[in-house]
């Protein structure tokens, strides 16, 4: 049975409110953080795998270097550089995302954020960061890739270092990029190439990302300013306390 078209009209606003809300609390929680490094790889790589102790050398390496790990939260790649970071005493951040399989958030979190939508915990990675290194990984992480590289490209945010990690991995996905959007179809520009490095070396990832970026540089970012009274109705909208039988609406599953 269609919605009638004010309740409809209502889902839809305080969707908006959540989405709202999302933000706030991201911006309320990494503001804190400090620079940092975004880590990005599979959530399916199991713990005897040798990319996942990789990831766990990278995450400890990085906060001895005095940044902060950033990943998504949960099992696999994930897990593993949070888990670095955290047994080595360091920052250790989990954007963890709600979905129906895989996403439960791994126990080596120490700032832990949840978000329903993916483009709120996308800016998240991308503002709070100082660059990317990317293991092995599905989807997601090709989604990842791909978006820090527009962006770069399209000049929506200042550049920075996205590596990938894994040769044996990433050369067939690289030769087609060379070979076929850049050579034969000329869908990119012969400079795009040079928007990411590619190694088999952790140390080589992490000096080529913490090298590029100064803590002068970071404190010169500035934090978007968001007066109280609108953070306040915002969380109260998200909540559901203005108007719960539309928060109820907005709960539905299997929404965007």
């Amino acid at each position: 049975m269609p919605l009638d078209r004010d309740v409809a009209l209502n889902r839809e606003t305080w969707r908006l409110f959540r989405i709202i809300s999302e933000f706030v609390d991201g911006f309320e929680v990494m503001s804190e953080v400090g620079p940092a490094v975004s880590v990005f790889g599979s959530a399916r790589t199991k713990p005897d795998d040798p990319v996942y102790q990789r990831a766990v050398e990278c995450g400890k390496k990085i906060v001895d270097k005095d940044f902060a790990v950033i990943t998504g939260g949960g099992p696999g790649v994930m897990e593993a550089a949070n888990k670095g970071a955290f047994d080595a005493g360091g920052k250790s951040i989990g954007l963890n995302i709600n979905l129906p399989m895989e996403q439960d958030p791994n126990p080596f979190q120490n700032y832990e954020l949840s978000f329903r939508y993916f483009f709120v915990r996308k800016v998240m990675f991308v503002k709070y960061a100082c660059g990317f290194i990317i293991f092995p990984g599905g989807f997601g992480t090709m989604d990842e890739v791909f978006e820090a590289l527009t962006l770069i490209q399209t000049l929506k945010i200042e550049p920075f270092p996205v590596v990938l990690v894994g040769t044996d991995f990433w050369s067939g996905l690289l030769d087609w990029i060379k070979d076929t959007m850049r050579d034969r179809y000329k869908t990119i520009s012969p400079e795009d190439i040079d928007l990411f490095h590619v190694t088999d070396d952790v140390d080589e990832a992490i000096e080529y990302v913490t090298s590029r970026f100064s803590q002068d540089q970071w404190d010169q970012r500035t934090e978007p300013t968001i007066p109280e009274p609108i953070i306040q109705q915002v969380k109260k909208g998200a909540t559901g306390r203005v108007a719960p039988e539309v928060s109820q609406l907005v709960d539905q599953p299997n929404e965007s």
